[in-house]
């Protein structure tokens, strides 16, 4: 290399070294500034969650199915954010609630409001327990798949708050805080608890769903729905994961303990709905589960030809409570009890039959209780029990087929005594045909011993307009 060339190369280096120092102070790294400037909001112009929801009740008194903010009228109300989509079970929406916790309950109720947004990923900038103010002017208040929710108006609609105007409307605060969930029982659980954060304890996973995931199953269609039931009341309600969740494959909890979510409505608006942020909601570490004791003698090949009960209603008086040949009808709760009835339909080739249903009867809950008299299984070998069944739309709607061997006869008993499932039996389900009645197989009883009670017990959903009914008939127990 020549000596000017060389000279030219230091030349350069020299002068690259000179920009590079002067690029960089070192005493001087500025950080960027993530600073929250707290929005400045005036208080003679904030209202309360109850104030917004009564404006929409006061509309749709008038016969209005949303509530209009307009835009001369300034109004604010603040809350905390209480979803997260991180993990995918929540999608272009935030849910809000007016306090951090259940306090105050009489003065202040505890409300929440879903907020319709057109942007993903808002839990990078609205995250679980953040404070936000929102700017109601311009934007609507109605009711969507059941819920309280903010938005655009459209028509008679509620539909998102676009990508470009969001944060008009959305303003967060420095504040994040903790949010306690309210401990409630899932029959406690009301209208005024949806878009809020709960926690449900002692309660599990059916025992029929345990080999399920969250929403990974092949009949999984936008969304997966297992059962929660509780182990301390005949309660359940249904856990709704999107199949757009991150944990939407992972196996459900096979233990018991506490869940924590947002109560909701399913999309159609038929039943409740408890949907988590993520698995971190739930804390099932508690081994004992509380599942019915089982029974299975499996199917027999032949019926017995010796009978030692049956029925098949025909000496019922239609459209009363069944009654006599030794039944116990017993209505643990609600109004509605097992009553004999003959079908103008297909059903009606059978004549008489049982049934049960909670459907429109305005009752909080049903459970309704059928049950054989006591059959003696150590006088004889080889019993057996026949039966069908049939339903009318069934819905969220369940009935069991049950057994007992310490029920002591009375009413005031049936609660108390130990219950166990004969699960060799097909009971009808919601899938099948409302048409047709299905048998439920030759179950044998052969390996049970002593006094036993069959019950056939009714459980609703609490969702008296999802709720349908089960028909009972041709029932035989036989030697």
């Amino acid at each position: 290399m020549s000596n000017s060339n060389k000279f030219l190369t230091f030349l350069s280096v020299l002068t690259l070294t000179v920009l590079l120092a002067s690029c960089v102070n070192d005493d001087d790294y500025n950080l960027p500034d993530l600073t929250i400037n707290e929005p400045m909001i005036p208080s003679d112009k904030t209202t309360t969650f109850e104030a917004v929801k009564s404006r929409l009740e006061q509309a749709q008194a008038d016969g209005d199915d949303t509530a209009i903010i307009g835009l001369d009228e300034e109004l604010y109300i603040e809350g905390y954010v209480i979803s997260s989509d991180r993990s995918g079970n929540f999608f272009e929406e935030l849910i809000i609630q007016n306090k951090a916790d259940d306090s105050d309950p009489a003065s202040d109720p505890r409300l929440g409001f879903r907020v319709d947004i057109n942007v993903a990923s808002l839990s990078d900038t609205y995250e679980f327990g953040r404070k936000v103010y929102i700017k109601l002017s311009g934007l609507t208040i109605g009711e969507s798949n059941g819920v309280m929710v903010i938005g655009k108006g459209e028509g008679s609609d509620v539909e998102q708050i676009q990508a470009y105007e969001y944060k008009d409307f959305i303003m967060r605060s420095n504040e994040v805080v903790t949010i306690t969930p309210k401990v409630i029982s899932i029959s406690g659980l009301s209208e005024a608890d949806e878009n809020t954060f709960i926690q449900l304890s002692n309660v599990q996973i059916n025992r029929n769903e345990l080999n399920k995931t969250f929403a990974g199953e092949q009949d999984d269609e936008f969304d997966g729905f297992r059962t929660i039931e509780s182990c301390e009341e005949s309660s359940t309600i249904t856990l709704q994961t999107s199949t757009f969740a991150d944990f939407k494959s992972l196996q459900v909890p096979q233990l018991k303990g506490s869940i924590k979510g947002i109560f909701s409505r399913d999309f159609r608006d038929d039943f409740n709905v408890l949907i988590i942020n993520s698995t971190s909601d739930i804390i099932f570490d508690n081994n004992d589960r509380c599942d019915p004791i089982e029974l299975s003698c499996g199917i027999a090949t032949t019926q017995g030809t010796n009978n030692l009960f049956s029925d098949n209603f025909e000496t019922q008086l239609p459209n009363s409570l069944i009654s006599g040949n030794g039944w116990t009808n017993f209505i643990e709760s609600g109004t509605e009890g097992w009553e004999a009835y003959t079908s103008g339909g297909s059903n009606s080739s059978l004549g008489i039959s049982a049934r049960v249903g909670s459907f429109r009867s305005n009752d909080v809950s049903t459970i309704s209780w059928l049950i054989t008299p006591a059959i003696n299984l150590d006088t004889q070998d080889n019993e057996t029990l026949v039966f069908k069944t049939s339903n009318s739309f069934s819905d969220g709607s369940n009935m069991e087929l049950l057994f007992s061997t310490d029920w002591d006869g009375t009413e005031s008993g049936i609660t108390t005594a130990t219950w166990g499932v004969l699960t060799d039996a097909y009971i009808t389900q919601d899938s099948d045909s409302f048409s047709s009645w299905f048998d439920s197989g030759i179950v044998d009883l052969s390996c049970a011993s002593g006094t036993m009670y069959i019950a056939f017990k009714y459980t609703g959903s609490g969702e008296v307009d999802f709720d349908g009914t089960y028909e009972l008939d041709d029932i035989s127990i036989d030697f």
